[in-house]
């Protein structure tokens, strides 16, 4: 059951390919609530006063390096105040981001994509985490066909994405990507279908949270 706020949180963490954007844009939309991925950088932007395309290129910049293979930066919860050298640092600005997420939960209720948002949400008791995966192929089909792209480009596109996601998720929570111990939920979305995951997702909320969608209310 939930404590007293009355809102919830589901927090996907996914592998490309795997289906995750689609079944978390259902999940909001069939509760009539946001959707946070990389609409998170405005959000932590206007908190900090740091300019959102700080955010962004730092979000792009840390795609493109080995930064996240090298060390490790988990997160404590605390923000660096802007007197300090490391106002702008990357573990700064995830900070932020990090506080945005816990103070929009005492808000609203939302889905969270990526973000590393299970583990910066683990002590939360309104929060359902879940892992999205796919076989390797049945990811790299979708993504050729989602973006029109030849199987070469789509195994590249995959796999630097699943690298950078791995070492992101490493570097700021110091824990295993698909460790299925840090999840609620782990599900393969080919098996089971992308329609089929948002339905399981959803019936779990209700069994756990006793909370249903805005679709079945007004059934």
């Amino acid at each position: 059951m939930m404590d007293d706020s009355n809102y919830f949180a589901v927090a996907i963490t996914r592998t490309c390919g795997s289906g995750g954007s689609l079944i978390g844009k259902a999940l909001a939309m069939d509760y009539g609530m946001d959707l946070y991925d990389r609409k998170l950088l405005r959000l932590a932007s206007e908190d900090s006063g740091i300019n959102e395309k700080v955010f962004a290129e730092a979000d792009e910049n840390t795609r493109k390096t080995f930064l996240y293979r090298a060390s490790k930066r988990v997160y404590n919860g605390e923000v660096i105040p802007p007197e300090s050298g490391n106002f702008l640092s990357d573990q700064n600005l995830f900070n932020y981001q990090a506080k945005v997420l816990k103070e929009l939960l005492k808000q609203e209720s939302y889905v969270c994509i990526g973000r590393a948002a299970d583990f910066i949400l683990k002590d939360e008791p309104n929060v359902v985490s879940v892992f999205l995966d796919a076989p390797y192929e049945f990811r790299i089909k979708r993504e050729m066909e989602r973006q029109g792209i030849h199987k070469p480009q789509a195994e590249k596109y995959v796999d630097q994405l699943d690298t950078y996601r791995n070492s992101y998720y490493m570097y700021h929570t110091g824990r295993q990507w698909k460790n299925p111990r840090n999840y609620d939920l782990c599900l393969n979305t080919e098996r089971l279908g992308l329609k089929q995951c948002v339905e399981l997702i959803e019936e779990y909320i209700r069994l756990r949270f006793g909370v249903i969608t805005e679709k079945k209310v007004n059934q």
